[in-house]
């Protein structure tokens, strides 16, 4: 977890530091969704490492993004979820959707547009 005097100035440098990798990203909006286990969360994001997701959530869980809760049972069981703090990001991820949405949307048309030129040369 950073310190006080680690964090920076800026707030969006704050906010970038905490979740400003494409895995924390992808790990909150699945969170958002429902609470995970770790092979459901391993599952639903492509490309990532066993290491680098157990890395992740460990930074989520000091920084108190995310909760860890371990059920006595056996084998055992974890589940991560959001923190109050982490349910506060909803907004952002919201944000960022709809703007991805509108980029895909605005990038196929130009793509679509560039074909159509192409293929009338």
């Amino acid at each position: 977890m950073l310190t006080k005097d680690e964090l920076p100035f800026c707030p969006v440098a704050v906010t970038v530091g905490l979740i400003g990798n494409k895995w924390k990203l992808l790990i909150l909006r699945n969170l958002l969704a429902k609470s995970n286990r770790f092979t459901e969360l391993r599952n639903t994001i492509p490309g990532i490492s066993q290491k680098v997701l157990t890395d992740n959530l460990r930074s989520m869980e000091q920084d108190g993004i995310i909760v860890r809760t371990v059920y006595a049972e056996v084998p055992p069981r974890v589940e991560y979820s959001l923190s109050d703090l982490g349910h506060t990001m909803r907004p952002v991820i919201s944000a960022m959707e709809q703007w991805g949405n509108g980029y895909q949307e605005t990038y196929k048309d130009n793509q679509t547009a560039a074909t159509d030129k192409n293929s009338a040369d």
